[in-house]
């Protein structure tokens, strides 16, 4: 009984202090941001906007359920998250999208205005984000970020959807790390921003016969 009872001990012992070591307890807390690449496409002037372009409205990404903190998520098996001890993001994916993505649209000369919500000013259409997710998964090596994401595309004035798309990204990380995903995560919101800037003109140039 006495054996049985100090290999119990040192089991838990052991167990308690790999725990420890894993979360890293004697690290700093390392942040990070998503940010667009400064060498995209340079920002249209006003003055060189035709007066008569739509403006569009942007609501403010959602979250889907387990991404909605800064908590720097990862998979090792599929369908189970789990989040870095010592690495964050400096806030939730969502809301670090929302920025990034005014500002390309801004860039691409398709609008008048894009206005990021929640604002006083009025647009002709809205573009609605939900269900965030951005993951790195370690199911695969190398490791990948997959950035994933449901945008609609709605009318203000008279309102009905014009769009619906589901957007999923992969990019493969350089390496076996948090910072590793967050230099792919960079990537893949590159990927999301182009696809945006291309998918939301479609809409409107077929929304009168098709839905997008």
């Amino acid at each position: 009984m006495k054996t049985m009872f100090l290999l119990a001990a040192i089991f838990l012992s052991t167990a308690f202090s790999a725990c420890a070591l894993s979360r890293g307890t004697d690290e700093p807390m390392r942040s990070y941001v998503l940010e667009m690449d400064a060498r995209g496409e340079p920002r249209a002037s006003d003055e060189s906007r035709p007066s008569n372009l739509p403006s569009l409205l942007v609501s403010l990404p959602q979250p889907a359920p387990g991404y909605e903190s800064p908590r720097m998520a990862y998979e090792q098996v599929p369908y189970e998250l789990r989040y870095f001890a010592t690495s964050q993001w400096v806030d939730s994916p969502a809301r670090m999208l929302a920025p990034l993505i005014t500002n390309a649209l801004e860039s691409s000369a398709e609008w008048g205005a894009v206005i990021q919500l929640p604002s006083v000013l009025r647009g002709d259409y809205r573009l609605d984000l939900s269900q965030v997710a951005l993951v790195q998964e370690f199911t695969q090596q190398p490791s990948r970020i997959r950035l994933a994401l449901r945008a609609q595309l709605v009318t203000v004035f008279d309102p009905h959807v014009i769009g619906t798309r589901s957007f999923e990204f992969h990019e493969t990380a350089p390496s076996e790390d948090a910072y590793g995903g967050v230099q792919a995560a960079q990537k893949v919101v590159g990927k999301l921003l182009v696809e945006l800037q291309h998918w939301l003109p479609g809409c409107l140039q077929t929304a009168k016969s098709s839905h997008c």
